[in-house]
C-alpha cells in the first residue's frame, strides 16, 4: 500500500480561481505583501492535536518557537476547533522598549530597534501582510485563527500605555520577554465536528513571478506539511505512552512563595487600607509559586487537559521558557470589527449531582457580595472597550448568567462595542491589558499598589495569549492558570538564531534532552481584596488555585518520568 503522505491531495482554490486572485493582487501597493490562502482538507479520525504537534515538534527541540491551542467548553464539550503551528516565517520579541524583528523568510529584513509602543509595531506588522476580502473568503467559513500572529502580550506590556503613571516596577528577575508574536504562514486546524484536518498556508505573492510559481509553491509547503503529520512514529521513534490517571488525590502541598504566608497576607492588610482610605475598591496582588520538576512540559501540558480543561489551553514555547495554561477567561475578542469581552466573578464549586449544582448556581446569583464584585468589574470592561468602540455601540448582550467549568461556575457577562474606523483588533488589546480581574479597580491606581507590593513583575501572568488573524480578527485569554516553565539543570539556552533543527533559519535554540535533566514551574496567582477581606482565607484562596495546576506536574511526574 502506498504511503498516505506521497498520495495527492486537491488543494482550495483551484488553480486558475487562485490565478485570479494572484492577477488581482498585482495591483497591491509597493509597501505591502499580498497573500492567498491555499488549503487542503484532509479526512482525520485517528490523528489528535497532541500527536500532530509531537510530530512537528520533537522533543529536543523544546525552545523552537510553536503553539497548541485546545478548547473545553462548558467543562465537558471538547470545543470545535484545534491549532497548532511550528516554524513561524518570523518573530516580533520585545523586552522593554527594545524590540527585535526576526524574519525568517527574508533575513535581510530583520532588525532591532526601539519603540515607544511595541503594540504599536504589531499593527503596522500586521498592515504589511494584505489579505483582502476575496481572498479570505477563500478560506472556510467561521473558521478563527487560520494564520498570522500567535504568542503572548505580558501583564507589564501596561506600561507602552500606562508608563508614566507606573513609574516604579518590581524587579524583573526571569528577563523573559514583555512581547512574543510569532508569525505562522503555515497552521494546522483540526475540526472535531466534521472529524477533518485543514492545512493551511498562505502565499506570497511579491515572491514570485507568476501565479503557476506561487501556486507550486504553495503545494510544496502543504506537501511537507501533511509528510510531516503523517508519517509513521514507529519509524520514527515517536512516543506518547499511555499512564494510569488517578483525579482523586488531593493537590501537593506547595512551598512557600516568592512573599512567604506572612509576607502576602502583610499584602491584603495593605491593601484593605488602601481600600478603606479611598484609593481603591479592589486590589489583586498576587504570588508566585515555585515546583522544580523532572517532568518535560509537554507532558505538563498533557497532563493538564486532563486535571483542568477549560475554554483556552495552551502549549506556547517563547523565547527564555514555555507557557503551559488552561485558562477559562477571554481577555478580548475581536471578530468582523466586534470587540468582546467577557469579565468573570463570583465562583463556586461545581455541585456532586445536577441538584446540588442548581443550588450552587442559585446561591451564588443571589450573593450580594459576588454580584456588586461582578458588577464592578462589568463597569471596568466598559470602559476599556468604550475606549476604542464607535460611540453609541457599546452594550451587555449577556449580563449576570453563569458558566460552568470542569471544577467551577463563574457569574459572567458580555461586553461588545464596534471598533471605531482607523483603530484595529491590537488597540484593543492594548487598551484592555491587563483587565480588572487581575488588577483591580480603579485599574492604574490598583496596579501602583501592586508594583508596590510585589516583590517581582508579573511577566506573563495577567497577560494575554491567543492569536490575530491576517483579516483583522483576534481572540485572546487572560494568562490565568498558567505556569511559566523555566529550563534550570541539564539543559542549555541560548539566544535568538542559534537552532537548526526546527526548520530553515530556525530562530531559537534546542534544549537537548538529558537524563536528570530539571525544569523550574512558576505558577502565579492571585485574589481581589475588597475592605472585608480576611487575610488567611485570601492567602489560602491563591494557595488553591496555584496547588490545582501543580497537581498537573504531579501526575505528568507519576505517568511520564
Amino acid at each position: 500500500m502506498s504511503d498516505p503522505a506521497t498520495q495527492p491531495h486537491p488543494s482550495l482554490p483551484d488553480p486558475q480561481r487562485f490565478a485570479q486572485r494572484f492577477a488581482a493582487a498585482q495591483s497591491a501597493p509597493a509597501e505591502s505583501h499580498p497573500i492567498i490562502p491555499v488549503f487542503r482538507r484532509l479526512l482525520n479520525d485517528s490523528l489528535t492535536p497532541v500527536l500532530a504537534y509531537r510530530r512537528l515538534v520533537r522533543p529536543d527541540d523544546r525552545m523552537a518557537p510553536s503553539y497548541l491551542f485546545e478548547s473545553v467548553v462548558g467543562g465537558d464539550r471538547v470545543g470545535r476547533f484545534s491549532f497548532l503551528g511550528s516554524r513561524p516565517a518570523a518573530e516580533v520579541v520585545a523586552r522593554g522598549h527594545e524590540v527585535v524583528y526576526t524574519n525568517h523568510a527574508a533575513p535581510d529584513e530583520s532588525r532591532t530597534f526601539t519603540s515607544d509602543d511595541p503594540l504599536m509595531e504589531m499593527q503596522k506588522l500586521t498592515a504589511n501582510y494584505a489579505l483582502d476580502e476575496e481572498s479570505y473568503a477563500l478560506l472556510p467559513t467561521n473558521l478563527p485563527g487560520a494564520g498570522g500572529w500567535v504568542g503572548v502580550a505580558g501583564y507589564d506590556t501596561v506600561r507602552y500605555l500606562e508608563g508614566e503613571s507606573l513609574p516604579n516596577p518590581a524587579a524583573d528577575d526571569r528577563q523573559l520577554p514583555d512581547l512574543h508574536m510569532q508569525l505562522y504562514l503555515d497552521t494546522v486546524v483540526f475540526d472535531h465536528v466534521q472529524k477533518t484536518l485543514l492545512l493551511i498556508t498562505f502565499a506570497q505573492v511579491k515572491e514570485h513571478g507568476t501565479a503557476e510559481d506561487a501556486y507550486a509553491a504553495a503545494q510544496s509547503r502543504l506537501d511537507d506539511l501533511a509528510s510531516r503529520l503523517l508519517e509513521s512514529d514507529v519509524a520514527d521513534g515517536i512516543s506518547l505512552p499511555p499512564g494510569h490517571v488517578s483525579l482523586d488525590t488531593p493537590p501537593p502541598t506547595l512551598p512557600d512563595s516568592n512573599m512567604g504566608q506572612g509576607g502576602y497576607q502583610k499584602a491584603v492588610e495593605a491593601c484593605k487600607e488602601f481600600i478603606q482610605a479611598g484609593d481603591a475598591f479592589q486590589i489583586v496582588p498576587s504570588q508566585r509559586f515555585e515546583v522544580q520538576t523532572q517532568a518535560d512540559p509537554f507532558d505538563i501540558y498533557r497532563s493538564l487537559r486532563v486535571v483542568n480543561p477549560s475554554p483556552y489551553m495552551f502549549y506556547l514555547q517563547i523565547d527564555g521558557g514555555i507557557l503551559v495554561g488552561s485558562s477559562p477567561e477571554i481577555l478580548v475578542n475581536v471578530t468582523d470589527r466586534i470587540a468582546t469581552s467577557r469579565p468573570l466573578a463570583g465562583t463556586r464549586h461545581r455541585g456532586a449531582t445536577p441538584a446540588e449544582d442548581a443550588r450552587l448556581e442559585a446561591e451564588l446569583l443571589a450573593d450580594p457580595k459576588d454580584r456588586s464584585e461582578h458588577i464592578m468589574l462589568v463597569d471596568l470592561h466598559r470602559n476599556d472597550i468604550g475606549r476604542i468602540a464607535e460611540p453609541g455601540t457599546v452594550e451587555l448582550p449577556e449580563l449576570l448568567v453563569v458558566e460552568k467549568y470542569s471544577h467551577v461556575m463563574h457569574i459572567s457577562s458580555a461586553v461588545q462595542g464596534r471598533v471605531r474606523d482607523g483603530l484595529t483588533a491590537w488597540d484593543a488589546l492594548r487598551v484592555s491589558l491587563p483587565v480588572g480581574t487581575v488588577s483591580g479597580a480603579p485599574k492604574v491606581r490598583a496596579m501602583q499598589i501592586i508594583d508596590d507590593l510585589e516583590p517581582t513583575r508579573r511577566g506573563p501572568y495577567g497577560g494575554a495569549v491567543g492569536h490575530a488573524d491576517f483579516a483583522g480578527n483576534m481572540d485572546m485569554c487572560i494568562a490565568l492558570r498558567t505556569m511559566v516553565i523555566l529550563p534550570s539543570r541539564g539543559l542549555e539556552v541560548g539566544g535568538l538564531g542559534v537552532g537548526k533543527d526546527a526548520g530553515e533559519g530556525d530562530p531559537s535554540p534546542q534544549a537537548p534532552k538529558s537524563p536528570g535533566a530539571q525544569w523550574t514551574v512558576h505558577i502565579q496567582a492571585g485574589a481581589g481584596i475588597v475592605a472585608d477581606s480576611d487575610p488567611d482565607a485570601e492567602h489560602q484562596e491563591t494557595v488553591n488555585k496555584a496547588a490545582a495546576l501543580a497537581k498537573a506536574v504531579e501526575v505528568a511526574e507519576h505517568l511520564f518520568t
